[in-house]
């Protein structure tokens, strides 16, 4: 029990005094970067879903 309490003594001290956090412009840069990549990935994605499905339908529709 004591290596526990230890344990979470020097997790404490670890993040509260030799852990370097981001500034709030640094992470509002990142922020953004993220959800620009999501945009776009989310874009591509659909579009290659678009041309996957009309190339289906044109397939389906000439077998028929």
């Amino acid at each position: 029990m004591h290596s526990i309490i230890n344990y979470c003594k020097n997790s404490f001290e670890e993040l509260v005094h030799k852990t370097t956090w981001p500034s709030r412009s640094e992470l509002t840069g990142s922020a953004v970067i993220v959800l620009i990549a999501s945009l776009v990935i989310a874009l591509v994605v659909f579009a290659w879903d678009f041309v996957v499905q009309n190339c289906m339908e044109f397939v389906y529709e000439m077998l028929h």
